[in-house]
């Protein structure tokens, strides 16, 4: 039903998934860089469209699909479901009558403020996204999360000084000002996070009391901006700050330290190890193939008597 050449594959439809070169067609999960590419056609939900277009040009085709509604393509019948990863983050059914292909792209379960909620239909083949698919990635509580990050914010501001959190410009960005505006704490943010904040503002998600950083901090303002490790994160005239990075990954201990910052907070929007078996479970598939991920995710599965393998490089043009 599909193969691996250097990316996934639905044989019958000649369809890429996420395959990060051109393609003449090619379902797009959701915008971030890792998985798009300048295909001559693109497969994708509104959300991702309007993204896709920002990153790569006003002028790509896209056909778009809505959630939940079949599309017949290629003698497949497609359905996106939401993936509650990021704005237009999509799963995708792949149906051909006698077997069906469910392939996460990144994904989380559980809520969000600025996405859909994720849905996991039963599907006879799982292709999973398994970032976190070590058992020491298993997150704490989302309301705990969120309550420290709160904490941090008003801390700063006691101490006279501007909280700067430090995210991925597209999604993270957005989650972290919503969940700060719904706390009655206003916004400011880097340019190109502002960008993409507009896009989501236009397709109807709502981060609240946010502007952009016009070049002084303002009194009772948190400050969103980009990664450390990316060019351009600076903003000038912040004055005394207390920084926080947000990511499933400060669950290792050094990660402030890597980031250089003063506080880390594991709020992902990948699903951690946990959520990960939760998937396999409620999907129920008679096979499991896991990307993007540690290979031994699939031995605990095996462990748990399902039948997982890793589909990663070694396994290229294998026919599944």
């Amino acid at each position: 039903m599909f193969h691996y050449d250097a990316g996934l594959f639905l044989t019958a439809a000649q369809l890429g998934i996420d395959v990060r070169r051109r393609q003449p067609r090619c379902f797009v999960s959701h915008a971030h860089a890792d998985h798009i590419a300048r295909h001559q056609l693109a497969l994708a939900t509104r959300g991702t469209a309007c993204l896709y277009r920002h990153r790569l040009g006003p002028h790509h085709r896209v056909l778009e699909m809505v959630y939940r509604t079949p599309v017949d393509f290629g003698g497949l019948r497609l359905t996106a479901f939401p993936a509650g990863h990021c704005l237009g983050s999509a799963m995708l059914v792949a149906d051909d009558g006698q077997r069906s292909l469910l392939y996460t792209g990144d994904f989380k379960l559980g809520p969000s403020a600025t996405s859909e909620p994720a849905e996991l239909p039963h599907a006879d083949i799982l292709v999973m996204e398994s970032t976190f698919g070590r058992p020491h990635y298993r997150l704490p509580k989302r309301a705990a999360i969120v309550a420290r990050l709160l904490e941090l914010v008003h801390a700063a501001f006691a101490e006279g000084k501007t909280p700067v959190v430090h995210a991925y410009p597209l999604g993270k960005s957005q989650e972290v000002t919503r969940l700060l505006t719904l706390a009655g704490v206003p916004v400011l943010q880097h340019a190109e996070i502002f960008k993409i904040s507009q896009i989501y503002q236009s397709c109807g998600v709502d981060l609240g009391d946010f502007a952009r950083f016009e070049g002084q901090p303002l009194a009772g303002h948190a400050i969103v901006t980009l990664p450390r490790s990316a060019p351009h994160f600076r903003l000038p005239c912040l004055g005394r700050t207390v920084s926080i990075a947000v990511t499933g990954w400060a669950m290792d201990e050094r990660t402030k330290y890597r980031l250089g910052v003063d506080h880390a907070l594991p709020l992902s929007d990948h699903a951690d190890y946990d959520q990960l078996i939760e998937t396999v479970e409620r999907v129920a598939p008679q096979e499991i193939f896991c990307t993007h991920g540690p290979p031994e995710f699939a031995d605990d599965l095996r462990d748990l008597g399902y039948n997982a393998y890793p589909l990663q490089p070694a396994a290229q043009r294998r026919l599944f």
